[in-house]
């Protein structure tokens, strides 16, 4: 007897599931970005939601919620229903740094999140002031051993992933140098290019219309080969090998998200992400468009927790 009861209990919660699953989605969908509008996440989860709400049949809304180095988003999505109207827009910084810099976070990156699509990676961009005489990283590297902890780097923030570009850098080439942190690239932007600082790990869309009018000058970029869409700049990788720090971007909903609803997002992430359209787009910003598995991204992630936490630990970065 007892046993009929709990099965009688539990046909109808599955039948209820099922039921969500089958009609979604039938209202619009919240996509959070942990950051502030404006910044270089627009690039990419812009289109992306423009793409979605035509392939879905619903609108989807893209909520910037910024604060406490992606924390406040974060939680936020953590704490949302699992139906899958909120989901999570969030870079390497969010997934795989904060808990190796933050001893408490609200959320729990393997445990709070339902993984839909590893997106897409990028680079950042070594960019110095035009007024340096360094031509190359080496060149830089060089200079920097003559005047150790006297050249300054931006970023868009302490524990950003343009923060541990630079202590990454730092650790691996065996130099000095300053961290200046600022609250978002686009505040950091006008310092850089006055000269208040030298240099800086920023992404394309930020610098790239100042490198082309001569205000910044590129030295490489930060993902272990050179980009597709960048080749002429040498990666950093081939004056410090091993170094590899680029940017990636996924989508995920909050745990407990039905099985199903993941798996409709995931073939419609995957749809956007092949269309010619939308790989054009981004290939504009020196994006590269990827595109997973939930399990593969689930895997992925595991992965740059470990390889972020040892570049943590070996540099010293810290967040205060």
């Amino acid at each position: 007897m007892t046993n009929f009861f709990r099965i009688a209990l539990v046909v109808p919660v599955f039948i209820a599931a099922g039921a969500l699953a089958q009609n979604y989605p039938n209202k619009p969908i919240r996509l959070v970005l942990p950051y502030p509008p404006g910044g270089g996440t627009d690039v990419i989860a812009r289109p992306l939601a423009q793409k979605l709400t035509e392939t879905l049949g619903q609108q989807v809304i893209v909520d910037n919620r910024g604060g406490a180095n992606g924390n406040i988003g974060m939680e936020f999505v953590a704490k949302s229903p699992p139906d899958g109207y909120t989901l999570l827009f969030a870079l390497t910084a969010q997934y795989a740094i904060n808990p190796s810099l933050y001893p408490k976070l609200p959320y729990d990156t393997v445990k709070d999140y339902a993984p839909i699509s590893l997106l897409a990676n990028a680079p950042y961009l070594l960019v110095v002031h035009p007024s340096m005489p360094a031509k190359s990283t080496s060149e830089l590297i060089a200079l920097m051993k003559t005047r150790p902890g006297q050249l300054a780097y931006s970023s868009s923030g302490n524990g950003s992933g343009a923060h541990l570009a630079g202590e990454m850098f730092r650790s691996l080439a065996r130099v000095e140098m300053t961290h200046v942190p600022y609250k978002g690239a686009g505040p950091a932007m006008p310092d850089l290019i006055a000269g208040q600082v030298q240099l800086s790990f920023v992404t394309y869309t930020a610098a790239g219309p100042h490198i082309k009018t001569g205000r910044l000058r590129a030295l490489g970029v930060t993902t272990a080969k050179r980009s597709a869409t960048l080749p002429a700049l040498p990666a950093i990788a081939e004056t410090i090998p091993g170094y590899d720090s680029a940017v990636w971007y996924g989508i995920a909903a909050p745990a407990g998200t039905p099985a199903d609803i993941v798996a409709r997002l995931n073939s419609e992430v995957l749809r956007v992400l092949a269309a010619p359209d939308f790989r054009n787009r981004i290939t504009l910003e020196a994006v590269a468009p990827i595109g997973t598995t939930p399990e593969e991204f689930g895997n992925f992630m595991k992965t740059e927790i470990v390889r972020w936490a040892k570049v943590v630990r070996e540099s010293g970065a810290k967040v205060d």
